[in-house]
């Protein structure tokens, strides 16, 4: 039976909810960042909880710190997490950059064919690296200037070696699984930093034809670094959210999370915000 009283009832939900508005959406926030950090799967470990707890939609883009540095350059993005000291000093000093911050580490790792045929095993990285350009042994350089690249150029410089001409020198010009990859075809030595090694270990398992061979030199200390866009350069970053996002990444729990992670029972990164 029809009712008047109902019908005009509807008729007002209706307009209510046609002119109700729409929940609002997540505030995106555009971070450049180096390819360990996704590659180790760090970012898609930590990106659910950073969204519910800010309510930021975080997007991000992976490449070597060089290039990122450059994206950021160009307004482009809006907070970094790299891994060049040097470069992101430079970044900043020269006003691209501000509010930087430590926020983990982990380190750096020489692998190479089961075999060894350079012989570096449990040497200091100057050592093997001396031994593997003496013995023209195959190395794969990522030559991509990212953070790992910029660490690798160190230390040839350290040792007064300028590998690059050499045949047997390879250079990848692409990100550290990629590099591996190419070290594991061509039974090569490669620098890489462990958070991407464990991640690589881990898929390739039993027929992986490369292992550790240097390792716990304090000279391949790998520091990761947040960094906000600086807003007077590109005035379209989102200043509030980059503090939110520094803010959260240094943040006690966020740094516990940080230690949790875990590949195969081994600990990826290491927290040390504030040090």
């Amino acid at each position: 039976m029809f009712s008047p009283a109902r019908f005009s009832a509807a008729v007002c939900a209706a307009v209510v909810l046609t002119f109700a508005p729409a929940a609002q959406a997540a505030e995106s926030l555009m971070m450049a960042t180096t390819t360990s950090t996704q590659d180790s799967g760090l970012l898609e470990y930590l990106e659910p909880d950073f969204r519910k707890e800010t309510g930021i939609d975080l997007k991000w883009v992976a490449v070597g710190t060089g290039k990122a540095l450059e994206i950021a350059k160009n307004c482009d993005a809006d907070v970094l997490l790299v891994h060049a000291p040097a470069a992101e000093k430079a970044f900043v000093a020269a006003g691209h950059g501000i509010d930087r911050r430590q926020v983990m580490y982990n380190d750096f790792i020489i692998v190479g064919p089961l075999a060894d045929p350079a012989d570096v095993k449990g040497r200091s990285a100057d050592a093997a690296l001396q031994r593997i350009f003496a013995a023209k042994a195959n190395f794969v350089s990522r030559g991509d200037q990212s953070g790992t690249h910029k660490a690798e150029q160190r230390l040839w410089q350290q040792c007064n070696l300028a590998p690059d001409a050499e045949p047997h020198y390879i250079s990848a010009g692409q990100g550290m699984m990629a590099t591996l990859n190419m070290a594991a075809e061509r039974r090569a030595y490669a620098l890489t930093d462990r958070g991407t090694w464990i991640s690589f270990a881990e898929r390739t398992g039993d027929t992986n034809p490369l292992t550790i061979v240097v390792e716990g030199d304090k000279a391949l200390f790998n520091q990761y670094s947040v960094i906000t866009v600086n807003p007077a350069q590109c005035p379209k970053v989102r200043k509030d959210l980059a503090k939110k996002f520094e803010d959260w990444w240094a943040a006690p729990s966020t740094q516990q999370k940080i230690a949790a992670y875990k590949l195969k029972g081994k600990q990826l990164f290491f927290p040390n915000a504030g040090q």
